[in-house]
C-alpha cells in the first residue's frame, strides 16, 4: 500500500533463487516499466555482480538496501548504471 500502485509478489523469488531466475523473472533488460525487487541473499548480491561484471562473491548487499539500477545501451553494447545504492542507516 505504500506503494500507492498496483503490485505482484512472486513467490517464485526464494533464497534458492539463482541471478539468472530473477533476471529471467524481471525480463532484465528488455522490461518496459520499473521492477523493485525485495529479495534475500545471497541471490541478490550474485545478480547485482553478475550485472556489473563482478564475481560473485564480491557484491554484498546489506539488509534493507536499496539499490537503483538501470540498463542503457551504448555503442559497445549494453551496459549496467548504478543509478544510486543507499544504506538502511540513511533512509
Amino acid at each position: 500500500m505504500a506503494l500507492g500502485r498496483k503490485y505482484k509478489i512472486r513467490p517464485e523469488l526464494v533464497p534458492t533463487c539463482t541471478a539468472a531466475e530473477l533476471l529471467e523473472l524481471v525480463q532484465w533488460p528488455d522490461a518496459r516499466g520499473t521492477a523493485l525487487v525485495i529479495g534475500h541473499q545471497p541471490y541478490l548480491g550474485q545478480t547485482i555482480a553478475g550485472l556489473l561484471g563482478l564475481s560473485e562473491s564480491e557484491c554484498a548487499v546489506r539488509k534493507g538496501a536499496v539499490w537503483w539500477l538501470r540498463n542503457r545501451e551504448r555503442e559497445a553494447g549494453a551496459q549496467t548504471v548504478v543509478v544510486t545504492v543507499q544504506s538502511p542507516e540513511v533512509l
